[in-house]
């Protein structure tokens, strides 16, 4: 098994049972949940390079196969933390009051980097954001809080 302590081993079994089938592993589609299930921020490059797929039954990834990947993304350098996240947003905080136009966030998440699609940012906000003042405005921190604890699942 790779260099994974026995409790963390614990964590990934746990995630394995509630997402894949006994004997069978998980799905490929479904490692970057998994990785993100278990407090890690592979980028969907990562994913893609450690052999996540992007169809569901093309590939079975078994929990001995899973370890070695988990160990590998755990060392990763190229991970956001809340820090980070809220430096970013920081930009888009023009008061600095520690809000921000719920239309920025919304163009960021749509627009920037591994951007993602009208269907998940929903589904995000429904999830983590608190609901937007009269003028637009969100609180930035609760919203990254919300998401890094409870990671969300995208159908």
């Amino acid at each position: 098994m790779a260099d994974v302590p026995k409790r963390e081993v614990e964590n990934v079994e746990f995630v394995f049972e509630v997402m894949g089938s006994p004997g069978e592993g998980i799905d490929a589609v479904d490692l970057g949940d998994a990785l993100r299930a278990l407090n890690l921020n592979p980028t969907l490059a990562l994913i893609e390079k450690l052999g996540g797929t992007k169809k569901r039954n093309e590939k079975k990834i078994k929990l001995d196969e899973f370890l070695p990947i988990y160990s590998q993304v755990k060392k990763e350098k190229e991970q956001g933390c809340y820090e980070d996240f809220i430096e970013c947003l920081k930009l888009y905080d023009k008061e600095e009051n520690g809000t921000m136009l719920l239309a920025e966030l919304q163009h960021a998440l749509l627009a920037l980097g591994e951007n993602l699609d009208d269907e998940q940012v929903e589904t995000l906000f429904a999830d983590c954001m608190d609901p937007e003042d009269d003028e637009g405005f969100i609180p930035y921190s609760q919203f990254v809080q919300r998401l890094m604890s409870d990671p969300v699942v995208f159908d």
